[in-house]
């Protein structure tokens, strides 16, 4: 019993020191402290379990939104009602098809900026039919199954190789089988004006995605100004590079105002 101690006591040791020196590194965390977190489809809030506590470590206000995926308005809708929970500035963090939500839910006055990870980004008036138009179909694409609701679910093979490949075994069954269905109708629901436009912006480019493709991603952070890293992973970086991610907001965050500002 004596030595089981003495290797739980080290493990915590070393898992303590390692947290510890991941927060050194990144100092203290100036700028605003408020951060909505917004999940793409075909998933759900716990798409970012890994970011969450790397953010929680430098004392931000997190909310991880729980989207329907009927529509784009029903999801900017409650993106729109965690916004309201915070009290002071937000930045707004949308993956895959939460690019959308938070370009139209981006308008609130609450929003200092947006930060898009591996995602669709609008202009005024578009759907995503409209964005993705012109660019060749991502491999993912063709293993989208559709019910007898009008709900789109990813296949297994489409989860496995095209949508989080680069997770372990055990990570790629959970995804697989929590995967929130999407409604088909939403790809054809428009914005209204882009938040981005009024906003500053960062992105992150996945140049191993499989899912939303790679050259539309670069387009789009050049024609939205935006200040872009790109990682070698694949479509769901805030599961297979966390650490990468959670830096990257942080640094967002550190650059924008602590006081709302009039519009």
């Amino acid at each position: 019993m004596l030595r089981f101690n003495q290797l739980a006591l080290s493990a915590l040791t070393v898992l303590f020191l390692a947290v510890s020196s991941w927060n050194s590194a990144q100092g203290q965390s100036a700028g605003l402290k408020n951060v909505v977190l917004v999940h793409g489809a075909y998933a759900d809030g716990f798409s970012w379990s890994k970011v969450i506590p790397m953010l929680d470590a430098q004392g931000f206000n997190i909310i991880a939104v729980e989207l329907p995926l009927t529509s784009l308005k029903d999801d900017a809708m409650a993106t729109k009602r965690a916004i309201a929970r915070m009290e002071g500035p937000v930045l707004l963090v949308g993956h895959s098809w939460a690019g959308m939500v938070i370009t139209e839910a981006g308008n609130d006055p609450k929003v200092a900026g947006l930060l898009y990870i591996s995602a669709l980004i609008p202009n005024d008036g578009q759907a995503v039919v409209d964005v993705v138009k012109g660019y060749p179909d991502s491999p993912g694409g063709a293993e989208t199954r559709e019910d007898a609701s009008g709900f789109l679910y990813l296949s297994k093979k489409g989860m496995n190789e095209d949508f989080v490949p680069d997770l372990s075994l055990i990570e790629r069954l959970n995804v697989y089988t929590t995967q929130g269905p999407w409604a088909k109708k939403a790809l054809s629901d428009k914005v209204s004006e882009a938040a981005w436009k009024t906003r500053p912006s960062w992105v992150i480019i996945d140049k191993q995605d499989r899912m939303v493709n790679v050259n539309l991603q670069q387009d789009q952070a050049k024609r939205i100004k935006a200040t872009t890293l790109e990682l070698n992973s694949g479509h769901v970086s805030i599961l297979s590079h966390p650490k990468e991610v959670a830096t990257f907001i942080i640094d967002a965050a550190r650059k924008l105002p602590t006081q709302v500002s009039k519009r």
